[in-house]
């Protein structure tokens, strides 16, 4: 993982000064950008980011007062709060330097400049710089999604233990994965596991349900606004691109990214570059991108629903997960893992299962996968009476094709189980079940969440 060097903006009128600190910036690896005067500053600033603002205060010929550079300064504040500035003059004064202190600067510099002490004034302000950025986005992050620490993997099926090499190789790459398979397989894991793998595990992974999104905040929400840029936007807000700056983005149910938005998603796929909505400039993000999804997406990019060139972007390896019911030599150490879990956690003493739950979890055809097996586990730690687990606990229905009495369902039952018949009719499509039931995508990811589908 490669971090860019230092971006400095530059501002002065005289090209001897621009010349001189360039050179200096230069040897500590910096790179430097230089402008002549306040619109040219203001212009450069909405266009490019930087890392520190190093500005004159006199920028007409004869003029000593340093208005100009104190206008300049509020002007600068006002759009960016959190730019490290540095204002530099040959006509300083203590006035002058408390009210570039009060409008925002965080050192001021009197010319002729002297280079050690120029240099430790740049170092400390982007060290400061980093620490803050680095608070906002673990507050964000933090605020975004409740931390959850990596389950326990369980693998001892011959096809997962082949999906666990496939990660330990690509794991510490930076190389785009596509995790493939059934709702409840485990994507969301697998995600987890190659992120905590990568030489980016100390930063966030930051997932992304591009699924139960509505369309209308899809940008906000994947790179942020600006305030103002619409009518609730009261102030800058982060988007999950910025969020897991450094680390890793989970694009989940990456197949319900609406059309219209794929175009952007494959740019910053492409370049690294996007834009906060409401902002013209140009933010570039260092991320390593992993998406998820059960759709057909060869199918989808036959359709026209999915962009090619996205697909082809989004995966350099592709990890397809097995089914729970072709991986049955791990459901009862899944069903003791989930036990444990679910016992602690309601703090219910029970030893583990009578033969009869055993069974009923062998032949279960799990068409929720992993997902639906921990669901039943924790409605059985609910039900029990005894010191066992027993099969009337875990609720599964002993014939899959006969139909529950609608006499004995609630209205949350019939819901429950009509998602369920139409997610089995569309092969576990998620979109087209959806639509099949003409319900949005926002709405439809919202009942599989309560559901746990």
């Amino acid at each position: 993982m490669s971090s860019s060097p230092a971006r400095i903006l530059v501002a002065d009128d005289q090209k001897d000064v621009q010349e001189a600190l360039r050179l200096l910036f230069k040897g500590e690896g910096f790179r430097t950008d230089t402008c002549s005067s306040p619109k040219e500053v203001l212009d450069r600033l909405r266009q490019s980011e930087f890392d520190v603002l190093l500005m004159d205060l006199n920028y007409a010929r004869d003029t000593t007062s340093g208005r100009e550079g104190i206008e300049l300064l509020r002007q600068v504040r006002s759009a960016d709060d959190a730019l490290p500035i540095v204002v530099m003059t040959a006509w300083g004064s203590v006035e002058l330097a408390v009210e570039a202190i009060r409008l925002g600067a965080q050192d001021f510099v009197e010319k002729p400049w002297e280079n050690r002490r120029l240099l430790s004034i740049v170092r400390n302000q982007l060290e400061l710089a980093r620490t803050r950025r680095d608070a906002r986005q673990l507050a964000a992050v933090q605020s975004a999604q409740q931390s959850e620490a990596t389950p326990t993997f369980i693998a001892g099926a011959p096809a997962m233990r082949q999906i666990l090499e496939v990660i330990e190789r690509v794991g510490p790459s930076d190389a785009a994965i596509l995790v493939t398979g059934e709702n409840g397989t485990g994507k969301g894991l697998i995600a987890r596991a190659v992120h905590a793998r990568s030489p980016r595990a100390g930063r966030p992974l930051v997932t992304v349900n591009m699924g139960g999104m509505a369309e209308g905040v899809f940008e906000s929400e994947l790179f942020g606004h600006v305030k103002g840029a619409f009518t609730d936007a009261k102030q800058d807000r982060m988007g999950r691109l910025e969020m897991a700056e450094g680390g890793t983005l989970f694009l989940d149910e990456i197949g319900n990214t609406p059309p219209s938005q794929q175009t952007r998603l494959l740019r910053v796929l492409e370049t690294g570059e996007y834009e906060r909505v409401g902002s013209s400039r140009t933010r570039k993000a260092n991320v390593r991108f992993i998406s998820a999804t059960n759709a057909d997406l060869a199918a989808d990019v036959a359709a026209g629903r999915f962009r090619q060139d996205l697909l082809f972007r989004l995966n350099t390896v592709e990890i397809r997960l097995p089914a729970l019911r072709d991986r049955r030599e791990d459901i009862l150490p899944l069903a003791e893992f989930f036990l444990a879990h679910h016992r602690q956690r309601y703090r219910k003493n029970i030893a583990g299962f009578h033969a009869s739950a055993t069974t009923a979890l062998q032949q279960h055809a799990w068409p929720g996968n992993v997902r639906e097996l921990s669901h039943a586990l924790e409605r059985a730690v609910l039900m029990s009476n005894g010191p066992e687990i027993r099969a009337a606990d875990l609720g599964l229905a002993t014939d899959q094709k006969a139909a529950p009495s609608l006499d004995e369902m609630s209205l949350e039952d019939v819901e429950r189980h009509l998602i369920q018949r139409t997610l089995a009719r569309c092969g576990g499509n998620a979109r087209l079940a959806g639509e099949a039931l003409g319900l949005s995508r926002s709405a439809f990811y919202r009942r599989l969440e309560k559901y746990g589908l």
